[in-house]
């Protein structure tokens, strides 16, 4: 399996903290933003990446994290020359994808949950059809809303409904198998001008392909999309990682627990940026084995 981080769009919601620059390389407490969607792709065990963005971003993405050798990884890199919609991505991507299942993952996503990676690994396994989330909300109108059934096949998905069937909101993380490409290809583009990421999940919906994994009680997914969002969201990673010692989506870590790196390279990593905590956190983690 392959994966996709979108990270374009103009962050307009933002202004002007995002006037000059991609929301999702803003700061989420001690990392950039992107390595939150990052590190969910390595826990999926997936190693090949590619990231789309703006042509105005893409360059910062590249100096950020490279072809992803420090990692273990080979991340890529497209330009999406304007927004077409989520389920863009796949035909943006199409040649990278090749002939393999592929996670898409939007680049402003912050997720965070014991057995999150159980989750992952059984949405990562999917041979047919597709695989969204599902996370409980008091109010989803505002969001795309999925209802489902006790074997967690979906039943319906809509789009911001005014009497939403369930309170379950779809966060924007999706598996799917190889067919996503041409399906996308297929769609017509909404009221809006955009190929719909909900169009393009009805599509399997219909042909019954389509499952749900739910987020339960103590899962955390993060909006980032206000002020507050972005604020809250650090202070949420700030204080889980001050009361448990243990960082959040740290992608040199995630790459060594993988045996995608060795101890000397973790080491290596470390030690670019040992005069902060974050370094010391990445010695720290080497000399534990």
């Amino acid at each position: 399996m392959k994966g996709i981080i979108l990270a374009g769009g103009n962050g307009s919601r933002l202004y002007p903290i995002t006037k000059g620059i991609s929301k999702q390389l803003l700061p989420i407490y001690d990392k950039p933003m992107v390595y939150y969607p990052l590190s969910v792709l390595m826990l999926s065990k997936i190693k090949e990446i590619l990231i789309i963005s703006n042509p105005e971003y893409i360059g910062f993405y590249e100096s950020l994290l490279g072809d992803g050798s420090h990692l273990g990884m080979r991340i890529e890199y497209k330009i999406q020359e304007k927004p077409r919609g989520l389920a863009d991505a796949f035909i943006v991507g199409e040649e990278f994808i090749g002939d393999d299942s592929v996670c898409l993952i939007l680049g402003d996503n912050i997720f965070y949950g014991q057995g999150f990676v159980q989750k992952l690994t059984n949405a990562s396994s999917i041979k047919e059809g597709a695989v969204i989330f599902g996370y409980y909300v008091p109010d989803p109108r505002e969001l795309g809303v999925v209802e489902f059934d006790e074997k967690y096949n979906v039943l319906s998905i809509e789009e911001k409904p005014e009497n939403p069937k369930s309170h379950y909101a779809v966060p924007g993380l999706y598996y799917y198998d190889n067919s996503v490409i041409e399906r996308a290809k297929n769609l017509e583009p909404s009221s809006r001008g955009e190929i719909e990421i909900t169009d393009l999940n009805r599509t399997y919906l219909n042909e019954g392909k389509l499952k749900v994994e739910l987020l339960g009680r103590g899962f955390a997914w993060l909006d980032t999309g206000t002020y507050d969002g972005l604020a809250n969201a650090s202070n949420f990673v700030n204080t889980m990682q001050k009361r448990t010692g243990l960082y959040i989506s740290c992608p040199e870590e995630i790459a060594y627990r993988n045996r995608w790196i060795s101890k000397e390279e973790l080491i290596a990593l470390g030690k670019e940026y040992e005069k902060t905590e974050y370094g010391q956190y990445l010695l720290n983690i080497a000399d534990e084995f």
